[in-house]
């Protein structure tokens, strides 16, 4: 019998810590009771009431495309910044907007939200625009924090590439415009795509900010759960929880099972 390690004793110890809460959370799901702490007898009755609450719902679904359309906004600007952080001569420029760019990353959301509430109040005196404070606010808001991120993870995928492809292509007659879509985009994709669901569950797990950016028309899931929580938490919350944990779990088991038949084609192209 193998003795367990440290190393294995460590990341059994992690994975406990980290998922036995959710397993329990899970399992109340479940749970009869009005009283989340205390079981009582098995029931499915909390899913049925969490579709009925239309509040719940609507902001589910503001949660949901909000952070949709701000992960793709913030893939495009992070993009963007990463190419000049990374390509561009050093200058003083380019270290200003290096140095922007990462600070919202150690910055504090109440500083991040605050600023940004300011912005665009100032902006409706202004300018007239936004009007009010909704969906739209909570996106620019959500794409600009999230830019952040995608810039750092883009950018370290530049610095790795080998500039020589490129330049054969530049050679050969490509414009710079065409070398950048057919030639780096195809090879920082995955960065792009890790950027994507980054900024897609950043802002679909965020409060801070959007406390500070929304109105009273549009308020999104970690509001209307953190509300409901300060007067109780209720089975429909560990209802929802359970239907978002099993959701993301089933998707990182297909692409798991994605990756692995790629590998063993490849292997088996490679054999042959």
């Amino acid at each position: 019998m193998k003795k367990l390690s440290f190393s294995n004793a460590m990341l059994w110890f992690g994975m406990v810590f980290l998922y036995v809460p959710m397993l329990i959370m899970i399992i109340y799901s479940f749970n009869g009771s009005k009283l989340v702490t205390v079981w009582g007898v098995f029931s499915v009755k909390w899913y049925g009431e969490l579709f009925d609450d239309q509040q719940l719902l609507d902001s589910v679904f503001i949660s949901l495309k909000i952070a949709f359309f701000s992960a793709f906004t913030a893939v495009f600007l992070g993009t963007l910044t990463a190419f000049v952080m990374t390509r561009f001569k050093a200058s003083f420029g380019k270290f200003t907007l290096s140095t922007m760019v990462t600070a919202p990353l150690v910055m504090p959301e109440v500083i991040t939200g605050l600023s940004l509430m300011l912005l665009f109040v100032a902006m409706s005196d202004m300018l007239g625009w936004p009007a009010e404070r909704g969906v739209l606010t909570i996106w620019i808001a959500h794409s600009t924090f999230c830019a952040a991120y995608v810039a750092v993870v883009v950018s370290t995928r530049l610095r790795e590439l080998d500039r020589s492809i490129e330049e054969a292509a530049l050679d050969l007659g490509a414009t710079p415009f065409k070398t950048f879509i057919f030639i780096t985009l195809p090879m920082i994709s995955p960065s792009l795509i890790a950027g994507w669901f980054l900024s897609f569950s950043l802002s679909l797990d965020d409060l801070v900010i959007a406390s500070f950016v929304s109105g009273p028309g549009a308020t999104t899931l970690p509001m209307t759960v953190f509300s409901s929580v300060r007067l109780g938490v209720s089975p429909k919350i560990n209802a929802l929880a359970a239907i978002m944990i099993m959701t993301v779990s089933l998707l990182a088991l297909l692409f798991w099972y994605l990756s692995r038949r790629k590998e063993k084609r490849e292997r088996m192209i490679q054999v042959s």
